[in-house]
This record gives C-alpha cells, sequence and structure tokens, in this order.
C-alpha cells in the first residue's frame, strides 16, 4: 500500500498556482482570492506593470517577480520553473475558480488521482453575460502535474505540454472575464490577430490569401454560431461569433500582408 505523506497545511496534495500579468490591479485580486483556499504557493510573472498590479499581488505573495515580455509561451514556462509544488494550476488574472471547481480540485487532489492532467470548464462572463455556449463552451487544460510538463514556445495561444497519462475535465466552472469593455475587445483581438499572424509567417504557413481570410471568417462564425450553439446566448452570443470571425479573418489577412511586403521588397509584384 502506498504511503501518503501529508504536506504542512495537512492536505494530501501541494498545489503551485502560477500567472503571469502585466495591468491587472482592477482583476488580480479577485484571481488571487479564489485560489486561496486550496493554494501552498502563488508564483506571479510581472512584464511591466505601470499600475498596482505588483503591490497587490505582493499582499499575497512573496513570489512575485518582474521581467521583460517573451510572449504567452515562454512566459508561463518561466512561472511553471519557479513553482516547487506536485501539481500546478495555470491561471489568468482575468479567471477566477467558481467556489464549485475550488471544491471539487481539493476533493480531486485529495483522493491521490491517476489522471496527470484536467480541464477546466470556462464560464465566460461579458459583457454582463456568463456564456454557456459557442466557443466559450471550452474546457482548457489549467491542472497538471508538474513532472514532465512544459509549455510550447508560442508566442500566442500556447499549449501545456504533459507526458502520456490520463487527462480528465472536471464539472465546476472556471470564471472568466475576459474583457473590460468592447473597446478592450477591440485592442485585444487586434494584438491576439497580429501576433497570430506573425507567428505563422515565421513559421512559412500559407493562408490561401484574401480568399483563405474571408472563407475561415465565415466557417468560424458558422462553426461558433450555428454548430457549437452561440444563438443559444443571444445578443451577446451574436456578436461573439462576430468578434471570433473578424480575429480570424484579420489574422490570416495579417498573414497574407507579410507575404505581400516581401513581394513588395523584392520590386516582384505585379500592379
Amino acid at each position: 500500500m502506498e504511503h501518503v505523506v501529508k504536506n504542512e497545511s495537512g492536505k494530501l496534495y501541494s498545489l503551485s498556482v502560477i500567472l503571469i500579468t502585466k495591468n491587472e490591479e482592477d482583476r488580480i485580486e479577485r484571481c488571487l482570492k479564489s485560489v486561496l483556499s486550496i493554494a501552498d504557493e502563488l508564483v506571479v510573472l510581472d512584464s511591466g506593470s505601470s499600475d498596482q498590479t505588483v503591490e497587490i499581488a505582493k499582499e499575497y505573495t512573496e513570489k512575485v517577480f518582474e521581467t521583460d515580455w517573451p510572449g504567452y509561451g515562454p512566459q508561463k514556462q518561466r512561472a511553471l520553473e519557479k513553482a516547487g509544488c506536485e501539481w500546478v494550476l495555470s491561471i489568468d488574472a482575468d479567471e477566477a475558480l467558481s467556489t464549485e471547481l475550488s471544491d471539487e480540485i481539493h476533493r480531486v487532489l485529495s483522493g491521490s488521482p491517476k489522471e496527470i492532467g484536467y480541464k477546466l470548464p470556462w464560464a465566460v462572463t461579458i459583457f454582463g453575460k456568463t456564456l454557456n455556449h459557442g466557443r466559450s463552451a471550452r474546457a482548457p487544460l489549467r491542472l497538471f502535474k508538474r513532472e514532465g510538463a512544459g509549455f510550447s514556445p508560442a508566442k500566442v495561444h500556447e499549449k501545456i505540454l504533459l507526458p502520456k497519462g490520463k487527462i480528465k475535465t472536471l464539472k465546476g466552472r472556471l470564471f472568466h472575464y475576459t474583457h473590460r469593455d468592447f473597446e478592450h475587445t477591440l485592442f485585444k483581438n487586434a494584438d491576439y490577430a497580429w501576433l497570430g499572424a506573425k507567428e505563422r509567417y515565421a513559421a512559412g504557413k500559407k493562408g490561401w490569401g484574401l480568399p483563405g481570410a474571408t472563407f475561415r471568417a465565415v466557417w468560424v462564425f458558422f462553426q461558433v454560431y450555428v454548430i457549437r450553439g452561440g444563438f443559444l446566448d443571444g445578443s451577446v452570443g451574436f456578436l461573439m461569433a462576430v468578434i471570433y470571425s473578424q480575429v480570424t479573418f484579420n489574422k490570416y489577412a495579417g498573414l497574407w500582408s507579410l507575404y505581400r511586403q516581401d513581394k513588395l521588397n523584392n520590386n516582384n509584384i505585379d500592379n
């Protein structure tokens, strides 16, 4: 029979919570408070906040580090390398555990689970509504065993890389307050689209030009609004389907523009 040793807090597991930040003073406290009951360690990496983010984080943990910005994947890898517990919860400052999810995580990890990772169902809350359908009805992988784990080096839309093993989806929901307002929506999505375009360009990927960008945008709208039931989320569901579609178009239009600029620089483009 395997001998289980309790950690200093008396729990049968240890959990590091890691997050990366920049100018999140209005959201980080809600995030940190939501994990306090289950976290043995909080690790915060900040990349140049000009507000009170760092000061607020230091009220909750001594492990606050100020760094440059190498992109999402590399920054989260830095945070992971500073974590020391058996389990790791990677959470964003605009997210918070529901009480149900916090209790479920504690219950599952206390049971010496066989799984190496867990997906946490999102509860995207935007424009005053919590979405249950569309692309918002996803469950990102966020909770995992630290040994052998890592983040992909992608500058945007990074992935958690785990050794072979079973991954399960929990039932409790992870609140995701993705956008502060519509202005924030526009700026954030433009940034994601351009980063995605540059990443694909650097990898030598093609996007079928502007016709390809248009086709992908139409497909994303249909997928989010119809196939994944975004229409069930009402007017906000429709708006989010349009926004996802727009981001997709901008990403591949940006990729087209980078290749076109190459041709212009080489003076080989047709008038």
